[in-house]
């Protein structure tokens, strides 16, 4: 009997043995994404053509396809002329472009024009040039100028700096003008950058250099004076919104009602603990206090919005965190709240749909778990809550223009990324899309989990960590620490994570991202603990994670590298100092080292003002904690970043240097809070060097340096 066990069991051993022998590992290339490895390329869905189409751009062919929900048939997507229109700015004129037709040329100026932006009915383009306010009437080619006080420090329709960065939005590129529904008003920001200080960032090109003069708040400086106001489209006086521009104030994006009878503005005291809704009329500016909201940390003012206005025109819902956790609430158009949508301690994420005539809405919430995305619905009474979504994925959503089907993009950490298309009952109609490449299993690969780490108040921290190829807990690794740790911005999310992270994982390297209690897994409440203490908690729970990982047996005592890039930088630098009992090495892109160096909008968000709060802006700096520096570490930085101003970088060099501190220094002439081209493959070959000689302790493969 034992005999008979014993040739089992050899027998067994050897079909596993020779199973793992006929798996291969990535190669160079597949590791490092420059050649397919364990997915292949899927089409991604853009939007829905109709009811019954969905549209599917093919990335390899550069086109898009009408693909057919219940047969699948695919067309070549070609929109309509008349729905393909195109404005663009070519060599500082505005063109405009039906279809495949030949661009027709609207303005013929020496001074560039930005921004341009066609009106609802396509009859007019709007635009700044020189930071005043402009339209062209599209058929007719005349001009209309709406203002004409515009300096160095007066922008009309165009952000102040710190509006563009941080309340209007990047993405925005200045913007600060908007279009009503009906084409006969446009809306716009005025504002005075008189009293906010001038930063001057270095330019070193050429023979003399140059100075680049911004306008930048620093915590507790002045900011911008702002006005809003409404100019009729074929020109005249503004009327202006009956707020006083002296108070010190922000405004956040507003939003027009579909009437175009009045705009929504965001209004928020300098503190930001108040947030106020009015409702404007942009015929007289009066202007009247529909939503009144007080928190006793901070309140975000979103970018993305915060209203939808129905159609039927009695109400809206509004996004809030008041609560503790982000939902959402049923209002009527006058701020009469009918009841909450939503409730409980998990957050929602966005509004999808709304099916006014079922009374029901459509969102998508982090509800089963803090890293997954799912999509639900619920009445407008708050009941029949019901998830739609399945499994333990992250889901991307698309619904369909009659809200009876919906495609989602889900993946897990364990699942390479499919398409699925489900009806809005959710009853799965069919996959449409597997990425899992047809040899997948035929590699051994580092594979990824998600795990949580215990603090010891109670706290179960999200991580997603990855394992060496062929990990065997009888062997020492080092680790690679990534993060980003700022407010309300979490990393770990249960997303299949590619091979991007397989180079590591063959070189024998662990690899882990961890979320603090304050990066939104544990609602505003988690995050409303960063008030006035940027940098406590945070580092509280990044030790707490390095002493979890060093306790474990096949972690290297000391080989704990931490790297992250802006917030992530911060954070690197202050693990290298307030951290350094845990941390040995770091790699830190474009760090904040001490908030009184950061905007006024962000920094006092979070900590108030310096004259508000020196303790807590002293406990937040890198700079107090220089004197605890060791292990090594290696800052990069923009010369120009207009964002963290290299001056961050440049009063840590100077502690460190006077405390005799040895560390790295790179300094990407040009670049701004990031970098691109060769210094991205600079950057991205130092990085590797630094890995190899301190973590592995050896030369880089030179197949990767080119």
């Amino acid at each position: 009997m034992n005999k008979i066990l014993y040739v089992i069991m050899s027998a067994s051993l050897l079909i596993s043995t020779q199973v793992s022998a006929q798996k291969k590992r990535l190669d160079l290339r597949q590791s490092t994404g420059m050649a397919p490895s364990l997915t292949k390329n899927i089409p991604a869905v853009s939007g829905w053509l109709d009811n019954e189409h969905y549209l599917e751009a093919d990335r390899q062919e550069r086109k898009t396809y009408a693909v057919h929900i219940k047969t699948g048939e695919r067309e070549l997507y070609t929109p309509a002329p008349s729905a393909d229109v195109r404005v663009l700015v070519e060599e500082g004129n505005i063109y405009i472009q039906y279809g495949t037709e030949a661009p027709k040329q609207l303005t013929n100026n020496a001074d560039e024009e930005r921004n341009p932006t066609l009106s609802p009915d396509g009859n007019y383009v709007a635009f700044t040039r020189n930071k005043d306010l402009y339209a062209i009437e599209v058929n007719s080619g005349k001009e209309i100028r709406y203002t004409s006080d515009a300096t160095d420090v007066i922008y009309n329709g165009w952000s102040s700096w710190v509006y563009y960065e941080e309340i209007l939005g990047r993405s925005t590129q200045y913007k600060a003008f908007w279009w009503s529904p009906d084409s006969k008003h446009l809306a716009y920001m005025r504002f005075d950058d008189t009293k906010v200080p001038m930063f001057p960032i270095y330019g070193s090109k050429g023979q003399h250099g140059y100075l680049e003069e911004t306008r930048y708040p620093k915590a507790g400086d002045p900011n911008p004076e702002v006005k809003i106001g409404f100019v009729p489209v074929a020109g005249g006086a503004t009327v202006w919104a009956d707020f006083n521009e002296k108070d010190d104030q922000y405004f956040g994006t507003p939003y027009w009602s579909f009437d175009s009878k009045s705009m929504m503005v965001q209004w928020m005291n300098r503190d930001q603990n108040n947030l106020k809704f009015y409702a404007v009329d942009p015929s007289t500016g009066t202007i009247k206090e529909i939503y009144d909201e007080k928190q006793a940390a901070w309140i975000d003012l979103d970018q993305d919005g915060r209203i939808e206005y129905l159609k039927d025109n009695k109400h809206y819902i509004l996004k809030s965190d008041r609560t503790g956790w982000a939902h959402f609430y049923l209002y009527t158009l006058d701020g009469q709240l009918v009841n909450p949508l939503t409730s409980g301690k998990w957050q929602v994420n966005g509004l999808e749909y709304v099916d006014e005539k079922k009374k029901q809405v459509y969102f998508t919430a982090r509800k089963e778990s803090s890293s997954t995305v799912d999509l639900y619905k619920v009445d407008y009474s708050g009941k029949n809550l019901k998830r739609l979504t399945f499994g333990d994925y992250t889901h991307s959503v698309r619904i369909s223009p009659d809200g009876k089907h919906f495609i989602t993009t889900y993946s897990n950490v364990g699942t390479p990324t499919k398409l699925a298309l489900l009806t809005t009952e959710g009853r799965l109609v069919k996959e449409l899309a597997d990425s899992k490449a047809d040899d997948f299993d035929s590699y051994t690969f580092g594979q990824t989990e998600m795990i949580t780490i215990p603090t010891e108040d109670g706290y179960q921290l999200p991580a997603v960590i990855t394992y060496p190829t062929d990990f065997d807990e009888s062997k020492v690794y080092p680790v690679i620490f990534s993060i980003y740790g700022g407010p309300n911005a979490g990393t770990v999310r249960n997303t299949w994570k590619g091979a991007n992270n397989q180079l590591w994982a063959n070189e024998g390297i662990v690899q882990i991202s961890v979320d603090h209690r304050a990066s939104g897994h544990f609602g505003k409440e988690g995050v409303a603990l960063m008030h006035r203490n940027l940098g406590k908690w945070e580092m509280h729970d990044y030790i707490t994670a390095a002493k979890w990982l060093k306790a474990k047996p096949w972690v290297a005592k000391d080989k704990l590298l931490i790297t992250g890039h802006s917030y992530g930088g911060y954070m690197t630098c202050m693990a290298l100092t307030y951290g350094a009992d845990y941390f040995d090495f770091g790699v830190a892109g474009a760090p904040v080292t001490s908030w009184e160096l950061y905007d006024t909008h962000y920094a006092e968000r979070f900590m108030d003002t310096p004259q508000d709060n020196p303790v807590g802006y002293k406990n937040g700096s890198v700079l107090t904690y220089v004197d605890n520096y060791k292990g090594l570490l290696r800052i990069m930085h923009g010369d120009m970043d207009d964002n963290v101003h290299m001056q961050n970088t440049i009063q840590l060099v100077d502690k460190l240097q006077d405390a005799g501190k040895h560390f790295e220094l790179m300094i990407y002439p040009g670049g701004r809070h990031g970098w691109g081209g060769a210094k991205t493959r600079h950057d991205r070959n130092e990085r590797y060097r630094f890995y190899y000689k301190h973590l592995l302790g050896r030369e880089v493969p030179a197949e990767l340096l080119q």
